[in-house]
């Protein structure tokens, strides 16, 4: 027997690096290869399970609401119905009968004009209050970060409780001070006994509640404004005007674009402020929809044309976002 034939061959009875149990290095490497896009795949859909949870409760707790108020929107539902346990559909009756009605459309109208009002007031004075906190040294700025913290905190009834106080006919605090500045007309008078009086108490306890978040949102957002931008444009001559033209605006549109948008939502659904101050009176001449919507399906217990009138609100609000939202997507694309 020769010496060549009782060598073993070259790595015979060693563990193969390649792990391919005697197969080629490329057969083992392609199988690796292979199986990459799986474990990409996997991976890609973990983003999707985590989102799964908040899906199902999105759907649940607002997404079945809204199929069943749909569905209630096209039944004529009253306490007969709801005693009996009966069910009478009457299609697009309360659609019809609302679109019909000039009550809607005064109501509809008085919610747009008080959303416009208040929400430009809202992001007139928080910008303004925003741009003072970036303005402000530290402890005048804590001061009133702190300030604006409690107004935000503050509970919606409690809030509106206090404002109730304020402007109590007989013993409020502004009519007393009123009386005390010389207008002793004002000493008894009654704030929620007209539409205008009324929605000026209104509208001051929205804004004053609203003003925080906008101050907030944009004094976060001027410190992402870098300080050399400012340094060049007052080397160029630039006065209080023309930095915020050039520099400040340019930064914060987006935050307020965003904000804006946030403000329409909020401020047009308001409810609980109008109906706690004073249900929407007097004389149902301080209703906006959502507290039309209300009177008339649980007050008058027209259930059916409530659902009906909350429908069209979503409706509307809809179309009023959407135009803005265009709006905020033209100017991204104009930005890019």
């Amino acid at each position: 027997m020769s010496v060549s034939s009782q060598v073993a061959p070259s790595g015979a009875g060693t563990p193969r690096k390649d792990g391919g149990g005697g197969q080629p290095p490329g057969e083992a490497a392609g199988r690796r290869r292979e199986g990459r896009p799986a474990r990409r795949v996997s991976t890609g859909a973990v983003p999707y399970l985590l989102l799964l949870p908040a899906l199902v409760a999105t759907v649940v707790l607002l997404g079945w609401p809204l199929v069943k108020n749909g569905m209630l929107s096209f039944q004529n539902l009253n306490m007969r119905q709801l005693i009996q346990h009966l069910t009478e559909w009457n299609g697009v009756e309360n659609y019809r009968e609302l679109l019909s009605d000039a009550e809607f459309w005064h109501v509809a109208q008085r919610s747009l004009i008080f959303t416009v009002v208040n929400v430009t007031l809202v992001m007139v004075l928080g910008t303004l209050t925003g741009l003072l906190l970036a303005r402000l040294g530290k402890r005048m700025r804590l001061t009133l970060s702190i300030a604006l913290t409690l107004a935000w905190a503050m509970p919606m009834i409690g809030a509106t409780t206090v404002y109730q106080w304020l402007f109590a006919s007989r013993f409020g605090v502004v009519n007393w001070v009123l009386d005390a500045l010389g207008w002793h007309s004002m000493a008894e008078y009654n704030w929620t006994g007209h539409q205008f009086s009324t929605f000026f108490v209104v509208t001051l306890l929205i804004v004053w509640q609203s003003i925080p978040f906008v101050a907030f949102n944009l004094y976060a957002a001027t410190t992402t404004i870098p300080a050399e931008l400012y340094e060049a444009a007052r080397m160029d001559g630039a006065g209080a005007l023309k930095l915020w033209s050039t520099v400040t605006y340019p930064f914060l549109r987006p935050f307020l674009l965003a904000t804006t948008f946030l403000q329409i939502i909020w401020i047009f659904k308001s409810f609980a402020q109008i109906f706690a101050v004073n249900g929407g009176g007097p004389e149902r001449l301080t209703e906006t929809l959502p507290v039309y919507a209300f009177v008339e399906g649980v007050g008058n217990q027209h259930y059916g044309m409530g659902a009906a009138i909350s429908i069209l609100t979503i409706l509307i609000l809809l179309a009023l976002t959407s135009y803005y939202l265009r709006l905020t997507l033209k100017h991204e694309e104009e930005q890019l």
